[in-house]
């Protein structure tokens, strides 16, 4: 049985349960005298030793938390809500405008690659006679129902009284629906920030700043590193594609489903329609990513001046001029069979796994083939092997030799890098600031880089309570 935090009596006890000395599965209870909330409910993403935490039990008792805040849809900051509820959590689950549509594609999607991983695990386990050694799915569909039947949409600067505290949702402009929280607890405010956007964005404004803060629980995924500005990611990205198509090869871009898929898009298609880059046709071959981007189209109210001028004009910000959409499988391989140059954008974007491995498998040992890497990349995962240099790489069964060319473009990030962050917190006054979402490198670099600065900075520890 999990305990609480043994100060909570008396104070506002912060607890990570995920994204603390890690990147992924973002999950903070924040509790005082008579309330505990959840900020994100993620999951877990990475090595087999980081997924099998997405099992484990609550270090609390989900059924004591009155309410969920949901900083964005990530997998990452919503993967677990299911499992919450599964758990016997029974309130609700507050989000900005957007997060709830992301988060059902999300959420499905994960429940279906779930039944499918389990579906092949138990038919391997019976050729052994091991049947009772696969473990059962963490929730049912039902659980996913519930979870979204919970979601209660709250305006952007709307301030809501949730459990005797008063939350307002402010523009983070990392994803559509992204915010990063405001929270009063009658003591002082505390600010959490969920992942904040890149101020150099192509498709998103600049965050919003916090102001005067008790405490602030703080990303860190790039606090050890800075970007591209915007105008030299565009010159990279140009210069890429264009070598690319002198090549005459496949254009692979591993992309994350939600924000990646829509910017890589829109920057083609700008690139194209402007004739700087060759039309070569354009395949989003991820059933998901197409989900994504026809709710992107939905918000287009969000977004840059520039993309919602193009929507103004008539014109798709996502749809290159030779553009297509693969939705089944037969479909999906039909695109290996091609004689002519393309560019195809395909999931998972750390390439754990999705159509990106297959096409992968078809393509790396061809030197002609350019493999543009434009997300993060965690330890232990197949993009980071490649994006590090790797020689060869296991792909579908298949130890295949990497003879294509890899580019990185990190400028192409929805997350803030360490200047972000750095202005972002400019206002915030003598807050403490609490790292968290990030690997332990980069914990510490952007902990030292603020306490150069003179900020109270440390890096939160996993399932040790933090009064704030």
């Amino acid at each position: 049985m999990t305990t609480d935090p043994p100060d909570a009596a008396s104070a506002t006890v912060l607890l990570s349960a995920g994204a603390a000395e890690t990147v992924t599965g973002s999950c903070h209870l924040l509790r005082t005298p008579d309330t505990r909330i959840l900020i994100d409910c993620g999951m877990f993403q990475g090595p087999p030793e980081l997924e099998r935490r997405n099992r484990e039990p609550f270090p609390f008792d989900p059924a004591e938390v009155q309410a969920v805040l949901v900083t964005h849809a990530h997998l990452d900051h919503v993967g677990r809500l299911p499992k919450l509820v599964a758990d016997g959590f029974a309130g609700p689950v507050l989000a900005a405008p957007g997060t709830r549509t992301i988060a059902e594609i999300i959420l499905r999607d994960a429940a279906k690659i779930a039944r499918e991983d389990r579906a092949r695990a138990l038919r391997k386990a019976r050729r052994a006679g091991r049947e009772d050694e696969v473990e059962p799915l963490p929730y049912e569909e039902e659980d996913v129902d519930r979870a979204l039947e919970a979601f209660r949409t709250v305006s952007y600067d709307e301030t809501v009284e949730v459990a005797g505290l008063k939350v307002r949702f402010r523009p983070a402009g990392h994803v559509i629906g992204s915010a990063w929280l405001e929270i009063d607890d009658g003591s002082g405010t505390l600010i959490a920030s969920g992942d904040l956007g890149n101020r150099e964005s192509i498709l998103h404004p600049t965050p919003d700043r916090p102001q005067e803060a008790r405490a602030v629980l703080c990303e860190a995924t790039y606090g050890d590193r800075t970007h591209r500005s915007r105008e030299a990611t565009r010159a990279e990205l140009r210069e890429v594609l264009a070598e690319a198509a002198e090549a005459g090869g496949r254009v692979l871009i591993p992309t994350f489903a939600l924000e990646r898929t829509q910017t890589v898009l829109y920057e083609i298609a700008r690139l194209q329609r402007s004739g700087e880059i060759p039309e070569l046709p354009v395949f989003l071959d991820s059933p998901m990513a197409t989900r994504m981007t026809a709710a992107y189209r939905e918000h287009l109210d969000r977004f840059r001046p520039e993309v919602r001028d193009l929507a103004d004009d008539g014109i798709d910000p996502f749809a290159p001029p030779r553009f297509e959409t693969t939705v089944s499988s037969d479909e999906s391989r039909a695109l290996n069979d091609l004689d002519e140059p393309a560019i195809v954008l395909a999931g998972s974007g750390m390439m754990t796994g999705g159509r990106i491995v297959h096409h992968l498998k078809h393509h790396i040992w061809k030197p002609e083939t350019h493999l543009i890497v434009v997300g993060y990349q965690a330890s232990g995962t197949l993009g980071r092997a490649l994006v590090d240099g790797a020689q060869r790489v296991r792909l579908v069964g298949d130890e295949i030799a990497v003879r294509g060319k890899i580019h990185t473009i990190g400028g192409l990030s929805a997350h803030a890098d360490r200047d972000d962050l750095t202005a972002w917190l400019a206002d915030v006054g003598d807050a403490a600031v609490h790292l968290v979402h990030g690997e332990p490198d980069a914990l510490v670099a952007f902990r030292d880089h603020l306490r150069e600065r003179g900020r109270t900075a440390q890096v939160v520890k996993d399932g040790e309570p933090l009064e704030v």
